[in-house]
């Protein structure tokens, strides 16, 4: 196995934006960086889990692959699109939607996003499987891509935080641009496009 390429891969897939990177930086321009790392913590937990879980009945979900991905493809679009429109609708005032950026609203995130279940479903056949297949080895390789997810959660944080004066100043240009990219996520999710 190639560890260079395995890590370059993960680390391009996990750090790369995609809808929780977004809720992030949302979640700190709006909420703070506390409720920010908050939301980060059950995003990692989260992700973990199904790292694990992914490991564990790996050779199940390739045979439900075909059903759970358009199912997944629906679902984490729809839920993208209800976050789009949460965050495009966010005042200029104090927010007080208390489930948006949680700990909770974190990790249930992960769990209908399909980026984080593809990603997490199609790295070890590819890249790990073919090489190690020890119920040990595969966590190992488990606990690594979670640290690296993890640090990416909270790389988006700290970013946020550097860019939070510039995205209050411009908060609704900011919250557009965002929502729009959330859009943009979901039209790429949901298999519309044919990608």
């Amino acid at each position: 196995m190639n560890i260079l390429s395995f890590l370059i891969y993960c680390i391009i897939i996990t750090f790369t934006p995609g809808p929780t990177h977004i809720v992030t930086l949302s979640t700190v321009q709006n909420y703070g960086v506390k409720r920010a790392i908050s939301f980060c913590y059950g995003s990692s937990i989260a992700f973990t889990i199904i790292l694990v879980l992914s490991v564990v009945l790996n050779s199940l979900l390739t045979s439900f692959l075909p059903k759970a991905t358009a199912i997944m493809q629906i679902i984490g679009a729809a839920y993208i699109l209800y976050l789009a429109y949460q965050i495009y609708h966010m005042n200029n005032i104090v927010n007080n939607k208390k489930d948006f950026g949680t700990f909770k609203s974190g990790f249930l995130m992960q769990f209908i996003n399909p980026k984080v279940i593809l990603f997490s479903i199609t790295i070890f056949p590819s890249f790990i499987m073919p090489y190690y297949n020890s119920l040990n080895e595969l966590l190992l390789f488990a606990i690594i891509i979670s640290i690296i997810g993890s640090l990416s959660f909270f790389f988006w944080v700290i970013f946020g935080n550097l860019m939070k004066s510039f995205l209050i100043k411009n908060k609704k240009a900011s919250n557009t641009l965002l929502s729009l990219f959330l859009v943009y996520c979901a039209i790429i999710i949901s298999g519309i496009t044919g990608t």
